[in-house]
């Protein structure tokens, strides 16, 4: 397998921080940061790098939030560690691949998949290893390479309803179709019917939503991101072990060594305003008092801490947190086989069709634990991905649906004995409902001690899933970082509008 490359497109635009003092001088300022998934970890290593005390919250044992990993025993004895299921690291995550680089400096805990394939059960399938990676060559290669698209399915299309792909800006790709469902998007420019369901469904339901539900504005973003905005393309990247081993637990050594206190199995209660500069934070027996304070959470977490806390902000940000919604459940199974899967299976496989399954994962091609689990054994770890499912289904059938889905996309697995599985049932992740783009919250609140990070936050650059949630961690820290007058961190993103000049004109026509 290829390693990670650590380079970043040479037309990644940089955003410097403020400047100011390198790091705090005289009174130390001390932050809570709450939450330790992505958005809390990157806040509270830029602040604890430039000398603020920080302290950081989490709920559960571990850190990592929607990535954790925890221990396991097996029904044959063995011991393993499960999590929320695979996480693609795309080359695209500049941000959050510069939080990894902080213990592991050349992301060599991190190995590439060599494809992305899809597959839609009426035989049609998609890769991308193929397809250039320069834009516009990536859509134009695309197009030409895919099975999906004939000459007559390009002579139906509307191109004047395509245009805003070609040039998409932040905030401007909110104003002109966050009011327009993605599939209603998609109609409009008369796509092939194929190519809808097989790649842009996928790429939808990657936010846990239906393309009916889901914003038009966070599809035409994707869109930017990996094909008309970078040249880095589909292809990325996953941990070589568990989430825990690979990337949290060395950092939070890092962060140890930085004097942050980690406190795990602490849920915060309530944050209020202590005096005119400070905020108590309560949490387990007590309360204690910081400067500023980084609200890191999941929505159901945020919703929770804000709805206890009356005095925190103003009433009309309390009303929006309180607006914001959840997805639809997701269903993670993972099973530890008897037998192999067949050698040619791809380590990732993304599915449309298969009656709510979404996704193959072969952890065993790549993730060290499940290899050695594997080569022990003789057997395989496979994990199955179901997204947006109707709450109103029997958890039980849905997880027996999967594994008869899975013996239809791998028939070699008919054979093979369940040895153990682990059902991961969650409901967590943020929906990026039509219209609802000006009601998330945004990094900064309105009292300069109250910051907002996580992948549900507006951050004014083309960041989605975890990048979004590393980049709006990271303005946090330099949000708080300004009134110390202390420079913060530098960020990286894809282009803000789009690369093509010829592109910004046509788009800029179809805007008239």
């Amino acid at each position: 397998m290829n390693r990670a490359r650590p380079g970043r497109d040479r037309r990644a635009q940089r955003v410097e921080a403020r400047g100011g003092l390198a790091r705090v001088e005289g009174y130390v300022p001390r932050v809570a940061v709450v939450g330790g998934g992505i958005a809390g970890l990157s806040a509270a290593t830029v602040l604890a790098e430039r000398g603020v005390g920080v302290t950081l919250y989490e709920r559960d044992a571990q850190l990592g939030g929607r990535l954790a990993g925890w221990g396991t025993r097996l029904a044959d004895g063995s011991e393993a560690t499960m999590s929320r299921g695979f996480h693609a690291f795309f080359r695209q995550y500049y941000n959050l691949r510069a939080l990894l680089r902080r213990t592991d400096p050349g992301l060599n805990g991190l190995t590439g998949l060599p494809d992305y394939p899809l597959r839609h059960r009426d035989g049609g399938q998609e890769g991308f290893a193929r397809v250039p990676r320069t834009p516009p060559l990536s859509a134009l290669g695309f197009v030409a390479q895919s099975p999906s698209f004939g000459w007559r399915d390009l002579g139906r299309m509307n191109p004047r309803a395509a245009l805003p792909l070609l040039d998409v800006g932040v905030p401007e790709v909110y104003e002109a179709l966050d009011g327009v469902s993605a599939a209603e998007f998609l109609a409009a420019i008369r796509f092939p019917e194929a190519a809808h369901h097989l790649a842009f469904e996928v790429f939808s339901r990657s936010f846990f939503a239906d393309p009916a539900t889901l914003s038009a504005a966070e599809l035409v973003l994707m869109f930017h991101i990996y094909f008309l905005g970078s040249s880095e393309g589909l292809l990325f990247d996953v941990p070589r072990e568990p989430f825990p081993q690979a990337l949290w637990d060395p950092l939070a050594r890092y962060l140890d060594g930085l004097g942050v206190r980690i406190r795990t199995g602490t849920a915060v209660a309530e944050v209020r305003p202590d005096g005119e500069e400070r905020v108590a934070v309560a949490a387990g027996a007590g309360a204690d008092r910081y400067d500023g304070v980084v609200l890191a959470l999941d929505t159901g977490g945020l919703q929770a801490v804000v709805g206890a806390s009356p005095e925190l902000v103003d009433p009309r940000w309390r009303e929006r947190i309180a607006g914001l919604r959840t997805a639809p459940p997701f269903l993670v199974s993972r099973l530890w086989l008897s037998r192999p899967v067949a050698g040619d299976r791809h380590g990732f496989l993304g599915t449309a069709g298969y009656d709510g399954l979404d996704n193959v994962s072969v952890l065993d091609r790549w993730e060290g634990e499940a290899h050695r689990w594997a080569l022990a054994t003789g057997g395989s770890v496979v994990e199955l991905h179901a997204y947006a499912v109707d709450p109103a289904q029997r958890r039980s059938q849905v997880e027996e649906r999967l594994v008869r889905r899975l013996r239809e996309v791998y028939p070699e697995t008919a054979d093979a004995r369940i040895v153990d599985a682990r059902h991961e049932w969650r409901a967590d992740c943020p929906l990026f409902t039509v219209g609802g783009y000006r009601d998330r919250p945004g990094v900064r609140t309105g009292d300069a001690r109250v910051v907002v990070a996580g992948d549900m936050v507006r951050t004014g650059l083309p960041v989605a899933l975890m990048e979004r949630a590393a980049t709006s961690g990271f303005q946090a820290a330099n949000a708080l970082l300004e009134r110390w007058g202390v420079r913060g961190e530098t960020l990286w993103t894809v282009p803000r509008r789009g690369r093509s000049a010829a592109g910004r004109a046509l788009a800029g026509l179809g805007r008239r």
